[in-house]
């Protein structure tokens, strides 16, 4: 297949093998080394796609991650993944890729009609447009949605891995450019430990697009060298293919290793990418710059690039960019890209210079090419549709337009060093008029800048000033290093740049001038931005959403900030920059999950019953890590019917629960009761052996962290138990404690929560059962009175046996080692079958626990206090304890906050939701009172019930309010009372 814009030589392509691909189900030919982006524009293929707000056709601007552009979809089905850079995309045999954002095709898209419509979409046009009237904002939203993006994520699970390593090392050097590689170079002859990381596939950056030479040998074999160099000295690390794009506190640097993103499928056991954190004691920043474009009319049309893109697809994939090519520039970097291309063969028309004088030397080089360069002249517009097919040139001072044909227009608007990571470290940007862009200012984490990076760009100076990056961090590690003397062969001249930001258009002229190509946004978006005061540069980012793509405005900010400062009449230094976050480009999701997906996202935990509860019809759920049952649904039966059923059991006979996935904490030392006291806001060294209590953990600020029972086995054991979901952060915290405040106490903790199967027996007849289960030992309310604990045997197994009540219930909670967990639930089963037993699950758990007016999750929801929740009591006056410093705020104790109350639908067969507003009336602005945070259907007071926070509740007691959920459009009367609604003077918990 005839590749038309391929050169017959050079590039660092391998034209012996020729490579096959799609896009938009075209087959296409490439060669080895190409990317995406080149293999397309070899082929002749100009448009690549669409816009984002108007759907203007859009071509290849960049050879970068910088590309606004030609964003497409890569692969297909479960692999298809949207809005990737075309020219940081390797190309790879049987690469699959479409055009995104347009319909029904690319060269016929029906939202085109956007661009016909544009005087109705300025900047921030969805502001002004979609605020009235309130009640079509649902319907807006649906459209906005719709309409957003670009691309479209595939639904289907990602089939691929990933992993994450962690490393660290003296010298991390980013950026293997020619800065990068000296600096890499340095710090591995000083002995250093180095990671030296890349984007690119091949090391070398801009050397490898360059027709210099270094050291008597061209750039791009001095890179392969150095390169090969480097890999194989045990010290060094190189990471091709891999993206530094965060930088964070303490000198860690994460980075995105793309391991196998050059291949169709990744092999076996062969992870997609891997994410790695790294710690280094010094930082090379070798990042290099990014070119910028200028500012014209209808720059935005396919074929308008930026001169450096169209000198590396040259000279790095032996590619023309176009048959005859047209450069716009304010600087010299341009004319060697020039140069270069006259030598390839390719026409270069003419040389658009702003300024009105340039070196002789070039002037010279130029006419010996055959090169026009028309100084003091700009470009006011491309000429063509749906691709460049001219350039419309004129004298600067003068509004008379001539015309060159030509079908590609380069532009070279200067130089901006990729501060990214600077300033994601903390560093400061300041501007340098000299070079007209911002560069790396004072740092506060032990990083260098170097090279491009800190705007130096002749290559001379670039690879000194990597060298001297690298001697610098190497001499604060105590290693001492040299900087190498290097030879290079036709540099490039000094910058020289004339800051240049709009070509202005004639007058009645209409073509558009784009300042970010990917978002749409033009000269007068930002001129309008600053017309409605939206000044500040964070403003005029989010009102125009200049910079807001995917490739974050690399190459549009410093051309919107130059507007805005135009319009401001301030310099650019006042107006500032926007804020440069992480990520540097776009990571996959599935990369900071790595393999923490499916089972391997949290280990499911299983108590030792978990079959029995499988056999028998348990309706299973997620409780944190574990799975218990929520009810056993019987044959004929309703999931209601169910829960309903064991409720009314529990109530009338007896029933036994699953409790083992309650959190256990053994708890021994001299200093364990002083430390109890310490960590629960009531105390426990009071508490006598052979005795529980209830205690409520407060967090430092004062807020309710969790509540369970303490039972003292001895003067220096004691046995703690937690709430499911909060085991493991009690525990940390204990450890924590431990570890830090109070190193001096001896304690010692040690989670029990998967040695011990817990079993609840409860109901009127449960201590029948366990006397059957128990024969022979004493479990009166003499010898076992609520709060009592018994320590015992069953068969020779330790058991033990705590009279705790979570259902309001006589119940009691047998403790035994989980691997007899199972056997004694049978055993309960056997025993409790003449009194017609019940296994209950967490629906009747919950049921029960309303009506007796227990808090529980939704209660201690990390907003409550103790007083909130009306077991200020328990807060010890006299001792210290974790929290109550801060327990005591003004906002804490304001009569103001809800408390805690029952409430009662007025109406049996109204259903009360959760999560519902309580208010007087239901309306819209109706001031909320409070609202319901657990809600049920009491089957043993046939009525709807819950608990509720309620604004001055107390006094509220008897009055009649409404539980709104506008969510729902649904309203209940309720009545307020006590949260106790079950037995509330505890006969039936005592026995």
């Amino acid at each position: 297949m005839k590749q038309a814009f391929r050169l017959e030589q050079g590039g660092l392509v391998d034209r012996s093998k020729a490579i096959s691909f799609l896009f938009d189900g075209v087959r296409y030919e490439g060669h080895p080394g190409d990317t995406l982006a080149s293999a397309l524009m070899a082929n002749g293929v100009k448009l690549i796609g669409r816009s984002f707000k108007y759907h203007r056709p859009r071509g290849i601007v960049a050879a970068g991650v910088e590309e606004p552009n030609a964003l497409v979809r890569l692969r297909s089905g479960a692999r298809a993944e949207p809005n990737t850079r075309a020219t940081a995309i390797e190309l790879y045999e049987g690469l699959v890729a479409e055009s995104q954002n347009r319909w029904p095709s690319l060269k016929f898209d029906l939202m085109a009609v956007n661009n016909l419509l544009s005087p109705l979409f300025p900047a921030g046009f969805y502001y002004k447009t979609f605020m009235w009237p309130a009640r079509l904002w649902p319907s807006y939203e649906r459209v906005i949605r719709n309409a957003a993006g670009m691309g479209v994520a595939t639904r289907q699970d990602d089939p691929d891995r990933y992993e994450k390593r962690f490393a660290c090392c003296d010298v991390l050097v980013v950026g293997a450019g020619a800065a990068g590689l000296a600096a890499a170079g340095v710090a591995m002859r000083a002995g250093a430990k180095v990671f030296l990381v890349d984007e690119n596939a091949s090391l070398g950056g801009s050397l490898l697009g360059q027709g210099t030479r270094i050291d008597k040998i061209p750039a791009a074999q001095w890179a392969h060298d150095m390169a090969a160099g480097l890999s194989t000295n045990s010290r060094v690390t190189v990471l091709p293919r891999t993206t530094a794009f965060g930088y964070y506190d303490h000198n860690m640097v994460s980075l995105i290793e793309r391991v196998a993103d050059h291949v169709a499928v990744p092999g076996p056991h062969v992870p997609r990418q891997r994410l790695w954190h790294i710690r280094a004691k010094r930082v090379v920043l070798a990042t290099g710059a990014i070119e910028r474009p200028l500012v014209f009319g209808n720059n935005d049309l396919p074929g308008v690039m930026l001169a450096s893109a169209i000198r590396t697809y040259a000279n790095r994939y032996g590619v023309a960019a176009g048959r005859r090519i047209v450069l716009f520039v304010n600087n010299n970097s341009a004319y060697s890209a020039a140069f270069d291309l006259a030598r390839l063969g390719i026409d270069v028309a003419a040389i658009v210079d702003v300024r009105r004088a340039i070196p002789a030397a070039i002037m010279e080089q130029a006419r010996s090419l055959g090169i026009p360069v028309h100084l003091g002249s700009i470009v006011l517009r491309a000429l063509g549709s749906g691709c460049v097919k001219g350039a419309e040139i004129a004298l600067r001072d003068s509004g008379r337009g001539t015309s060159i044909a030509c079908d590609v227009i380069g532009t070279a608007g200067g130089w901006a060093p990729s501060l990214h990571l600077h300033s994601q470290s903390g560093g400061k940007a300041v501007y340098d008029e000299r070079i007209a862009t911002f560069i790396p200012g004072p740092g506060k984490q032990a990083a260098i800048s170097a090279g491009a990076a800190r705007g130096v760009f002749q290559l001379r100076e670039v690879l000194k000033d990597g060298a001297a990056a690298a001697v610098s961090a190497c001499a604060d590690l105590g290693l001492k290093q040299q900087t190498p003397d290097v030879i290079v062969e036709g540099d490039e001249p000094d910058l020289d740049i004339e800051a240049f930001w709009l070509a202005p258009q004639r007058l009645g002229a209409k073509a558009k001038q784009f300042v970010d190509l990917q978002d749409d946004v033009t000269v007068n978006d930002v001129a309008l931005a600053a017309r409605e005061n939206f000044r500040s540069v964070e403003h005029l980012k989010r009102y125009t959403t200049l910079g807001m793509g995917t490739d974050q405005g690399k190459t549009s900010n410093i051309n919107g900030l130059a507007l805005m400062a135009l319009a401001r009449q301030e310099p650019i230094p006042v107006v500032g920059t926007t804020t440069f976050r992480p990520p540097y480009t776009p990571v996959t999701l599935g990369a900071f999950v790595g393999r923490q997906i499916g089972k391997g996202f949290s280990a499911t935990r299983l108590s030792p019953m978990h079959q029995w509860h499988l056999d028998n019809g348990a309706v299973m759920a997620s409780a944190g890590q574990w799975l218990r049952p929520k009810t056993y649904v019987g044959p004929g039966e309703t999931y209601a019917q169910a829960w309903r059923r064991e409720t009314l059991a529990v109530r009338r006979g007896v029933g036994i629960v699953d409790v083992s996935t309650l959190g256990k904490i053994d708890v021994q030392g001299p200093d364990a009761a002083r430390f109890l006291d310490l960590v629960y806001s009531n105390r426990f060294s009071t508490l006598k052996p052979g005795r529980a209590r209830y205690g409520l953990m407060l967090r430092d600020d004062g807020i309710v962290l969790d509540d369970g029972t303490t039972s003292r086995f001895a003067e220096d054991r004691f046995f703690m138990t937690t709430t499911t979901a909060h085991a493991g952060k009690v525990l940390s915290d204990l450890e924590f404690l431990l570890a830090t405040a109070y190193q001096k106490l001896r304690v010692r903790v040690t989670s029990l929560t998967d040695q011990y199967a817990q079993i609840a027996l409860a109901g009127p007849k449960s201590r029948t059962v366990l006397e059957a289960l128990l024969p022979g030992v004493d479990v009166s309310d003499a010898a076992l009175p609520h709060m009592g604990v018994l320590e015992t045997s069953l068969a020779h197994i330790p058991l033990n046996v705590f009279r705790l009540s979570y259902s309001g219930e006589m119940a009691y909670e047998l403790n035994i080692p989980a691997g007899y967990g199972m056997a004694l639930w049978m055993r309960l089963l056997e025993a409790g079958k003449p009194l017609g037993i019940t296994p209950y699950g967490t629906e009747a758990m919950g049921v029960m626990r309303i009506e007796k007016g227990h808090v529980a999750g939704p209660e201690i929801d990390g907003r409550t206090t103790a007083d909130d929740l009306g077991l200020g009591k328990l807060a010890s006056k006299a001792e210290p304890f974790i929290g109550k410093p801060l327990m005591r705020r003004e906002g804490l104790i304001s009569p103001e906050r809800p408390k805690l109350v029952g409430v009662m639908s007025t109406s049996p067969g109204a259903k009360i939701i959760a999560g519902s507003a309580i208010v007087k009336e239901p309306m819209a602005g109706a001031a909320s009172l409070g609202w319901i945070s657990s809600s049920t259907y009491s089957p043993t007071l046939d009525t709807h019930i819950g608990i509720a926070f309620i604004k001055n509740g107390r006094a509220l007691i008897g009055q009649k309010l409404t539980a709104w959920s506008p969510l729902h459009n649904y309203t209940c009367e309720v009545v307020v009372g006590e949260p106790v609604f079950y037995d509330p003077s505890g006969e039936k918990l005592h026995g």
